[in-house]
């Protein structure tokens, strides 16, 4: 169903190491509004959508969101390489570490596990698509808030290209609301 390119969508350049940082990251990976929640929101959503069109935009968003799941990761594990146990202890990541190692798992910036009480699926395709956009607007904040993070021109580049990718799928799930919209008020005739 799927070929798989052993490359990123957008490379990752991560020119220091930022244990920071990468704490900050994980909001984009394991939070309430991360690539994680975004991925599974929309490819749970897909299954209710009255139209082809807006069960495909579904699959192919969440589809993407994953692989920009892919980047945040590959970028927190790049921030942490080669960090020692008392660094990551100064940075507040002894926990983390504790339990995780260097491994990158979905937590918030505060440590949260992810859980699936993140998403939302009504089975009412309007406010699905309506919790979607919200959703998109809510992870654009969050990228622009993490630029202003971090001084790595590397980071500063992927996350500006994973804002402007949530602008793109706010846009398209307002194509999708008006096409579900025509749907469901379309006259039907037997």
């Amino acid at each position: 169903m799927w070929i798989y390119e052993k490359k990123l969508e957008y490379p990752v350049k991560v020119y220091k190491a930022d244990l920071r940082m990468a704490k900050y990251l994980m909001a984009q990976y394991g939070g309430p509004d991360s690539e994680l929640s975004a991925a599974v929101r929309y490819l749970t959503q897909r299954y209710t959508m009255p139209t082809n069109k807006a069960k495909g935009l579904l699959t192919d968003i969440g589809t993407e969101e994953l692989a920009h799941w892919e980047i945040v990761g590959t970028m927190i594990y790049r921030l942490m390489k080669g960090a020692t146990p008392e660094q990551l202890r100064r940075e507040d990541l002894g926990a983390y570490f504790a339990e995780h190692d260097r491994a990158v798992y979905p937590v918030d910036a505060s440590g949260v596990p992810w859980t699936a009480a993140y998403i939302q699926a009504t089975g009412d395709p309007v406010t699905d698509l309506h919790e979607n956009m919200a959703a998109e607007q809510k992870a654009r904040t969050t990228y622009e808030h993490l630029i202003r993070l971090t001084d790595d021109p590397g980071v500063k580049d992927t996350l500006r290209f994973l804002r402007e990718r949530e602008v793109v799928h706010f846009q398209r799930f307002g194509e999708a609301l008006v096409d579900v919209q025509e749907e469901l008020t379309r006259k039907k005739i037997f």
